[in-house]
């Protein structure tokens, strides 16, 4: 009896040792004594780098194991702490210098990466990264584990910033916006490349990029709005001291940089997906995930944004880029889903939404607590206007999409080619400074392309002739430049890029023409926006409220007066020629913008024919430029 009792103690023993030891069952929870407190979300570092305390977040879970490289992917055990929402353990005995491989493993048979991550590495996608965007990619523990895995360093290289002192950001009002596409804004694709274009965007005049997303998405071909890693920069465009170094470089030429952040939805890839997910979509008990999307214009899970685990994690997220990475905005996509109220077409779902409303007061607020320094809070949410309202009371700033009446106007088909919607008065609001304007985005069809397609004729006036195309595109950027408020500019929209946006699929790779800048039709329109933007820039009566405007037919104006000065801008949308008249307020010697000599009107009115796609800029006073 004795020796069966202990053959069986004996074999239990061997049975909990082989438990341990095997990655596929669960192991037995050590006992916690509870949260170091050097420890944090992800990894924190200690002993100089050579101990490491990793923690997982995932509550209701009955296991959690730490596997990588330290200890040849066979499993440590992690502690649980007294709430069950938290796992942790501490590992001694690293090389601060050396990149570790990690995964957690959850309830014996779910492996993810970890969702705090700043790097992975793809078992699918990194073996097509070339060397010159990623030097030293480290390779993937092939036969170890499988899927995504992340990567620790207690001695990562740092990057030494240069221009953090100097750099003042552009006051709201006076921004002008550069939205770029690190993927199709030049051939090698990396943050490299797109720096030795600095000199061209910073004659250009523009003082902001946009940045479409850069953290880790689903492969490498992307626009990066499926994203699943969010402190993790896509290796597909560079190192993140590359990136660091790019928006150093930004700043040392007074260009800010601004981050599209998409936090409204994640991807299959995401750790915190995978860790609750049944039946094809998010479980029930997830901490940040809806099971279905709450409104109709959700792609991937839908972030619940009222749970408190989700609005942690974005507070995170924020905080992060901002200080590791130095950035001056977020432009955050689908801002609108960020509500629990459910809809099913687009009036219900842009309807006032007060839960909305106190989801984006919070993380603004928060925001302002790490950094009160005119960041900006640019928002992608065309809601009504009494909720955007609202919001940029707060100081946020609402995107303001003119693409279909500028480009109607620009084609000649006048019938809905009023774009008065540009004007901040129109929405309610108390500043020009929160409403972004602009006629193309990463979403909008390129106007060039509609002009030269569809555009309207009389006579020997074609719009679908390229060069008259670029020159309504030019009377459109005057007209844009002269709203007061924020602009923002789709890349090479100012050498009037003509390749559709369905090319190659919507989302897919598009031809880069650097080519067009040698065009000297081209670069007329290229020096024309720089004119613009000079002018905007340099002249405070481009931030006047006070504005009168007629933008509904074929000859269109809008006239700006401050306490110095008057400015008219008008121009002849029609295909034929069109008589203007236009109140001056005074007559007597005017300034055409770009000529010195004066113009003398005998009349407080404008009264010229104008021929098809003629505009003028007049001011009472010289402009500077």
């Amino acid at each position: 009896m004795k020796t069966t009792l202990f053959m069986v103690l004996i074999l239990s023993v061997l049975a909990l040792a082989c438990k341990k030891s095997n990655p596929g069952t669960d192991p037995v929870t050590p006992v916690d004594t509870g949260l170091p407190s050097a420890a944090k979300d992800g990894v924190a570092f200690i002993n100089n780098g050579k101990s490491a305390i990793v923690t997982l977040y995932a509550p209701l879970k009955k296991s959690v194991s730490l596997i990588g490289d330290f200890n040849n992917w066979q499993g440590t055990a992690m502690k649980n702490t007294a709430d069950g929402n938290t796992w942790w353990v501490q590992i001694d005995g690293l090389d601060p210098n050396t990149e570790y491989a990690y995964q957690f493993l959850v309830d014996g048979t779910l492996k993810v990466a970890d969702p705090y991550c700043q790097k992975v590495l793809d078992p699918d996608n990194d073996s097509y990264i070339d060397s010159k965007t990623y030097p030293g990619l480290r390779a993937y523990p092939v036969g170890k584990t499988t899927g995504i895995v992340s990567v620790m360093q207690g001695n990562p290289p740092v990057y030494t910033w240069k221009n953090t002192t100097g750099f003042t950001r552009p006051a709201k009002d006076n921004l002008v916006v550069y939205e770029l596409l690190v993927r199709d804004f030049t051939a090698d694709h990396n943050y490299t490349s797109t720096l030795q274009k600095l000199d061209y965007l910073a004659s250009l005049g523009i003082n902001a990029i946009e940045l479409m997303p850069v953290n880790e998405f689903e492969g490498n071909l992307s626009w990066g709005y499926n994203p699943s890693f969010y402190f993790a920069p896509d290796k597909y465009y560079g190192t993140k001291t590359a990136l660091q170094n790019f928006i150093d470089e930004c700043h040392g030429r007074g260009i800010a940089v601004i981050l599209d952040m998409v936090l409204n939805h994640s991807f299959g890839q995401s750790p915190m997906v995978q860790l609750y997910f049944e039946n094809g979509k998010p479980a029930a008990n997830s901490p940040w995930f809806n099971v279905d999307a709450t409104h109709p214009y959700n792609v991937g899970f839908d972030f619940n944004h009222e749970k408190a685990a989700t609005k942690i994690f974005v507070k995170n997220v924020v905080k992060f880029w901002m200080q590791e990475y130095k950035i001056d905005g977020f432009r955050f996509d689908l801002s609108k889903g960020f509500t629990q109220k459910i809809s099913t077409d687009d009036a219900s779902f842009s309807a006032y939404d007060a839960s909305r409303i106190a989801i984006w007061k919070e993380y603004n607020n928060y925001i302002k607590s790490i950094d009160p320094n005119n960041f900006y809070v640019i928002l992608e949410h065309f809601a009504d206007a009494s909720e955007e309202t609202v919001l940029a009371g707060e100081g946020m700033m609402l995107w303001n999409n003119l693409n279909y009446n500028v480009n109607e106007a620009t084609m000649g088909w006048l019938g809905n080619s009023d774009f008065s919607w540009a004007f901040f008065a129109k929405h309610g609001f108390a500043k020009s400074e929160n409403l972004v304007n602009f006629i193309e985005s990463h979403d909008e069809e390129r106007t060039m392309f509609k002009n030269i397609a569809y555009g309207n004729a009389s006579g020997s006036y074609n719009v679908q002739d390229l060069g008259t195309a670029l020159k309504r595109e030019e009377m459109a950027a005057a007209f844009l430049f002269s709203v007061p408020g924020p602009k923002m500019i789709w890349q090479f929209e100012e050498l009037g890029y003509d390749i559709s946006i369905d090319f190659n699929g919507r989302t897919g790779n598009k031809p880069i023409h650097w080519e067009y800048a040698d065009d000297p039709k081209r670069k007329a329109l290229y020096n024309a926006y720089a004119a613009f933007i000079g002018l905007k820039k340099k002249n405070s009566i481009f931030s006047s409220p006070n504005a009168s405007y007629n933008l509904s037919g074929a000859v269109k104006y809008i006239k700006l007066t401050d306490a110095t000065n008057t400015v008219v801008v008008v121009g002849n949308f029609d295909v034929v020629a069109q008589a203007a008249s236009v109140d001056l307020g005074t007559s007597g010697n005017w300034y055409e913008a770009g000529n010195s000599s004066p113009v003398n009107f005998g009349s407080s009115t404008y009264t010229k024919t104008l021929a098809p796609g003629e505009y003028h800029i007049f001011s009472k006073s010289a402009l500077s430029n």
